[in-house]
């Protein structure tokens, strides 16, 4: 038996599935703003405010499904694209504090592992076993991946990741001559394509209806 048009259960329906669409929004929003305070205040632990506001976004997706209103749609989107790209440094150094604890941090965002004999960044030689800094500008490469990575997906050209991590690998091919440097790279690139692919499927999934 279906149910009339106005009836309690239909009435009922509705209310749950535009009140779970309304928490989609509301949790990404919580999410970024954990990002961001995570980014200021330089704490990564902060990152699970978004890692746990993903998960409910995913959730409350799966009981109201993905035909929103446009006001909704546009809102799921554009938070779910800011919260990949901001909220993905706190998730990568969390994942890397978890990881690789001993990894000494540079100057300028890489990690300080011993050098062979070669000229440094500087263009003076380096001692062999003299710490050099490997992996440098890795906040702003990590930008730009996440950026490619959930636009990409949110355009329905998922190819585009295969390009990123084609660039990503040549560019840094050079400095991974370390133990320690591979297993940053690979932790980190996998958790920052890992994070922004789930934000842009996420998009994504309201773009198409």
């Amino acid at each position: 038996m279906t149910e009339t048009p106005g009836s309690p259960a239909l009435l009922l329906a509705s209310a749950l599935q535009s009140a779970s669409w309304t928490g989609v929004v509301l949790v990404l929003l919580a999410g970024l703003i954990g990002a961001v305070l995570a980014v200021r205040l330089r704490r990564p632990q902060l990152a699970w405010i978004g890692l746990g506001s993903t998960g409910a976004a995913f959730l409350l997706t799966a009981i109201a499904g993905v035909s929103a209103p446009p006001a909704h749609t546009v809102l799921v989107a554009v938070l779910a694209f800011a919260l990949a790209v901001v909220g993905g440094g706190p998730v990568v150094l969390l994942t890397l504090d978890l990881a690789t604890a001993d990894a000494r941090t540079g100057r300028h965002g890489g990690i300080m592992v011993a050098g062979a004999s070669r000229p440094s960044t500087s263009g003076t030689p380096t001692a062999v076993g003299q710490p050099i800094e490997v992996l440098r500008g890795g906040t702003t490469i990590g930008v730009l991946e996440r950026i490619t990575t959930a636009g990409a997906l949110m355009s329905g050209l998922p190819e585009g990741i295969a390009v990123v991590v084609a660039i990503k690998g040549v560019g840094r091919f050079s400095e991974l001559a370390s133990p320690e440097a591979r297993e940053r790279f690979i932790i980190g690139t996998l958790a920052s394509l890992a994070w922004s692919a789930a934000l842009g499927v996420l998009a994504r999934l309201y773009l198409v209806g």
